[in-house]
């Protein structure tokens, strides 16, 4: 768990992704040559923040979002929200301007819809904060603001480890419209004929999905995947014996709505683990699905 809590401690609201980005390539660089395949690492301009890492003979993508939700600050003591995040009078804030590091905090006017921030002096406009990490670890959970999506980005790197075949897509702007998975998936699909797509994200906690019980497939949420792609997953994990829970929302989405309005045929399917407290900053995840996840996506990658 301490790369996680390393993670969830970097600086990367939607639009900012790059000092994530740059300890992602930093560590991959270090840790590739002890995988089972040393993989393509590809980056820089042509794919701005992102990253893709291609390994062997690929066929199935698994998509990553880095970004996270957060505030821009506006005029005065004004704020902005990234993305979705909670919003309670109270919340801790971090972040650094022309003057320094930043620590403030949140209020929130229900009444008037109001967000602002409370600190000693103006924050310059334009500067992005975020959550203040505090990361909790128990024997059954890990606790912290940021797991959505910093839980699928550790995900996908244990993965790494030993993928034989496939890529690995490290995606930005997840949280606050999207963007980036739509060339990324044209490059995919042009260099490679990758054509599958699979979410490595984290979704909600519901009547209907509970902690401890398995990684979550999802069924549909605000989009609709291919029934006979989703049917093919759901097979090869209770082949498996991969603890799975099945999930239908009405709402919500991911990058996959990228890819479902591409101009290629991708098939896609949201996979991941539960958490409760969602867009918090106390975020929480049971620890048995995270296993089942990084177990799953595993076996989907040789599989699928």
């Amino acid at each position: 768990m301490n790369l996680l809590e390393q993670l969830c401690k970097i600086h990367a609201p939607a639009g900012n992704e790059k000092m994530l980005s740059d300890f992602l390539i930093n560590y991959i660089e270090q840790h590739k040559v002890q995988w089972k395949v040393k993989p393509e690492v590809l980056y820089g301009d042509e794919f701005q923040d992102c990253i893709l890492l291609v390994f062997g003979k690929p066929k199935t993508a698994i998509f990553a979002h880095m970004d996270s939700i957060g505030f821009t600050v506006r005029y005065g003591n004004q704020l902005v929200t990234i993305g979705g995040p909670d919003v309670k009078t109270g919340y801790k804030l971090v972040g650094e301007d022309e003057q320094g590091p930043i620590e403030c905090t949140l209020t929130y006017d229900a009444e008037e819809g109001e967000l602002t921030y409370e600190y000693a002096r103006e924050i310059e406009r334009g500067t992005e904060l975020v959550f203040k990490c505090d990361f909790r670890e128990t024997e059954e959970s890990v606790q912290s603001c940021y797991l959505d999506n910093r839980l699928g980005v550790w995900s996908a790197l244990q993965v790494a480890e030993t993928l034989e075949n496939g890529i690995i897509a490290f995606s930005c702007w997840e949280e606050h419209g999207g963007g980036s998975v739509s060339y990324l998936s044209r490059y995919m699909y042009e260099q490679y004929g990758v054509k599958q797509g699979l979410i490595s994200d984290i979704t909600w906690v519901t009547e209907g999905v509970q902690p401890g019980k398995g990684v979550v497939i999802s069924l549909r949420d605000s989009l609709i995947p291919r029934r006979s792609y989703v049917q093919r997953i759901v097979a090869i994990a209770r082949e498996a014996g991969v603890p799975y829970q099945l999930e239908v929302e009405g709402g919500g989405g991911s990058d996959a709505k990228e890819l479902q309005r591409s101009h290629y045929p991708w098939d896609w399917c949201f996979v991941g683990a539960p958490e409760d407290n969602v867009h918090s900053p106390d975020e929480i995840v049971h620890k048995a699905d995270i296993a089942s996840m990084v177990s799953l996506y595993k076996v989907l990658m040789e599989k699928l």
